[in-house]
């Protein structure tokens, strides 16, 4: 089974929104079991949109729509559906009952225009919207299924995990799929490749393999298709036992789980507590450290050492030691870890030092070039790392492979 995700909007079209609830929807799609055929941009012009539901009916058997159903003039999406399914717009009470509750709590009077959100195409099945003033809408037609929906992610998202998800279960009957992500760190896409080509070339027929690359981290996701979910599990789990035999020493987690989340979790099982000192990361490591909830309970703090003078006055670095070996040295990053572990009193350290770019390369230190420490209970190594030359994904890769050093010290301490 097939489905279209048709997202409207010219400000999807000009960039000036990043169109994530196509992404979003796609998931949930393969979640079910639905394939997607094709992700379409349009214009909020009806004959561009009528045009893609031609077009997207031939090719799926579900479209979804998403965009084009605020109450301004430039929002034409339900006056074009009306068109398409042949109907025309009716005042709905309920949905009337919502948007009236929903500008009360607010203290807003409703305008004509609100109200006009309340009518809908006559011959649609309704979702009411919960978190916002525009409603879903279910079309049928020549057997196939359309339902538009607000553009607004967190209305759209609601909507579909309250109602729709469960609409489309019920109505269609779809494959059985089941996904198994593998999280690697250390080894870029290639190196993997080889290592683990027999293991993939002897995968069952109904399991493929996708690299998913990302700076600093690699994804193997497996994706089995089947009739019945339970034998998909139980023979993904099996390929997935055998790969750990293979690239133990590269695997760090699985599906959703985060580096700053796992060392997280190590920490506080431990009862143990972290500090970092940032230069070339510049408190990315802090930031991923704090995205977690609960991290004030093994997180002291950073100190974010850009200069040299803080690297010195607030860390204890050597000035020789910089003047002779550079800021982006194993021996003064050794120290900005020893340093930041002593004066926040931690039980483990990070520390980073490097040249991000696109300035400050030289021959011997080319852009990318990256120290990072690590200072544990019972110890306090660094090691060089060659990022490359853009700035963004070194400070990423940096970071993230600070996080993964971390992990595995923390791991050798249990």
């Amino acid at each position: 089974m097939y489905a279209e995700i048709i997202s409207i909007g010219d400000e999807i079209l000009i960039g000036q929104v990043v169109n994530t609830n196509s992404a979003w929807l796609a998931e949930q799609l393969n979640l079910l079991g639905i394939k997607i055929a094709q992700i379409t941009v349009v214009a909020d012009i009806p004959a561009n949109i009528i045009k893609s539901l031609d077009d997207a009916s031939i090719r799926a058997d579900l479209i979804l729509i998403t965009g084009g159903l605020g109450p301004t003039k430039d929002d034409r999406t339900k006056q074009t559906l009306c068109k398409y399914f042949n109907t025309k717009l009716v005042l709905n009470n309920d949905v009337y009952e919502d948007i009236e509750k929903f500008f009360a709590i607010r203290g807003i009077p409703i305008t004509e225009l609100n109200r006009k959100q309340a009518e809908v195409p006559e011959n649609c099945k309704i979702f009411r919207n919960k978190t916002g003033t525009a409603p879903g809408m279910w079309f049928e037609k020549n057997g196939k299924v359309f339902v538009s929906m607000p553009g607004v992610p967190f209305e759209m998202k609601e909507m579909m995990r309250k109602y729709v998800l469960a609409e489309i279960t019920n109505h269609f009957k779809t494959e059985a799929i089941f996904h198994k992500t593998i999280l690697t760190q250390g080894k870029g896409e290639s190196f993997l490749s080889d290592l683990i080509e027999e293991w993939e070339t002897n995968l069952p027929d109904f399991i493929k393999l996708a690299y998913l690359p990302s700076p600093g981290i690699v994804r193997l996701r497996l994706s089995a298709y089947g009739k019945e979910k339970s034998k998909l599990i139980s023979e993904v789990e099996k390929q997935v036992e055998k790969l750990k035999n293979i690239i133990p020493e590269f695997i760090y987690g699985y599906d959703n789980e985060t580096l700053e989340e796992i060392v997280g979790n190590l920490l506080k099982s431990k009862n143990k507590t972290l500090s970092i000192a940032e230069s070339c990361t510049g408190g990315y490591i802090s930031h991923k450290i704090t995205g977690i909830s609960g991290s004030s309970d093994y997180f002291a703090g950073a100190v974010i050492c850009y200069s040299n003078d803080v690297k010195i006055n607030e860390l204890g670095v050597s000035p020789v030691n910089i003047e002779k070996q550079g800021a982006v040295s194993e021996e003064v990053v050794i120290e900005m870890a020893k340093g930041v572990k002593e004066k926040l009193k931690t039980d483990y350290a990070v520390a980073t030092s490097g040249i991000a770019g696109p300035t400050g390369g030289t021959d011997k230190k080319p852009i990318g070039t990256t120290w990072i420490a690590i200072a544990s209970p019972h110890n306090v190594f660094a090691q060089k790392f060659l990022f490359g030359n853009n700035r963004e994904r070194n400070i990423q890769r940096a970071s993230i492979t600070a996080l993964n050093m971390l992990r595995k010290e923390i791991l050798k301490n249990i």
